[in-house]
């Protein structure tokens, strides 16, 4: 476990945690490690939010856009490459800040994770053309017989995790709750980590979402989500459904209005964000849950250095 004191900001969407970051980055000389599962996708630096160009030239950045859209990545990957990341910023003596919206993210760097190994991509694909052939509700069927213990956990139309604890089951010939039993160690010790939840009122977080969708219409995420249809990849891949990408490609498509796609595109990221704050009240308890200005004098307190 790492005994370098880590700074953990986390929040919903369009809480201001990344500016947060980049403060606390410039003025303790840190490192921002990216802990969101849809800004390590390059093809979507507009539509995910990542940051700027010229954020990246204030303070040093990590694991961000270096992956692309057609592929699947997976918390296991995201350990394996933040523990690199993590590894290299130790090395250079400086205070890691991790900041992200994914809270599976932070719960495997804090408390561990099941050592499932690569499944092949001939297999995960058996499995996703049999999802849409035979529905959800079959495959579920299926991994009762198999994995009764994680299928009792997951409701019959769960597209995602189903079809993930099939592909272990049957590549590995383990179930998933198995692995859950052998899992990789956690990187970070909590007792050594500041960790805050960025939050705000409910009708400002509201405010937030709707004006930077605005400004990401007023951008390029309109020419994101066309570069991503023309490559007619597999709807299921985690990029191709990234808050907006969907009802922008039905806008591109002549299926709906662009005020249309714009709508939906927020009501998901609302719906998400409302996800985001039930998932850490629930599972990270030990976090201080702090506005954007608040937050600050909670870091300012664990750092000689002002923030």
């Amino acid at each position: 476990m790492s005994t370098v004191q880590t700074v953990l900001i986390a929040g919903p969407t369009a809480s201001g945690k990344s500016a947060l970051a980049l403060a606390v980055a410039e003025n303790l000389g840190g490192v921002i490690v990216n802990a969101d599962s849809m800004q390590v996708y390059r093809d979507l630096r507009v539509i995910t939010a990542r940051p700027t160009s010229d954020d990246e030239a204030r303070a040093p950045h990590k694991l961000y856009g270096f992956v692309d859209a057609a592929e699947n990545y997976s918390v296991g990957r995201w350990c394996r490459d933040v523990e690199e990341a993590l590894t290299d910023v130790g090395k250079q003596r400086r205070v890691p800040i991790l900041v992200g919206g994914t809270g599976l993210y932070f719960k495997a760097l804090t408390s561990g994770l099941a050592a499932v190994p690569p499944i092949p991509i001939d297999m995960r694909a058996s499995v996703r053309g049999r999802l849409q052939n035979e529905g959800a509700p079959a495959l579920h069927a299926e991994l009762m017989r198999l994995d009764p213990a994680i299928a009792q956990r997951i409701t019959a139309n769960d597209r995602s995790r189903i079809s993930r604890a099939l592909e272990v089951v049957l590549a590995t010939g383990r179930a998933l709750s198995d692995w859950h039993r052998e899992g990789l160690p956690p990187l970070i010790d909590p007792a050594y980590a500041v960790k805050v939840f960025v939050t705000c009122e409910r009708k400002e977080l509201v405010r937030r979402i709707e004006a930077r969708f605005d400004a990401m219409m007023k951008s390029a995420a309109l020419d994101e989500a066309r570069q991503l249809a023309e490559r007619k990849l597999d709807p299921t891949l985690p990029a191709m459904k990234a808050h907006g990408v969907p009802w922008l490609i039905r806008h591109l498509h002549g299926e709906i209005s662009r005020e249309d796609a714009v709508a939906g595109a927020v009501m998901d990221t609302r719906r998400y964000a409302k996800r985001q704050l039930t998932w850490f009240r629930n599972q990270m308890t030990d976090w201080t849950w702090a506005e954007p200005n608040d937050a600050l004098s909670v870091i300012r307190s664990h750092f000689q250095a002002r923030v």
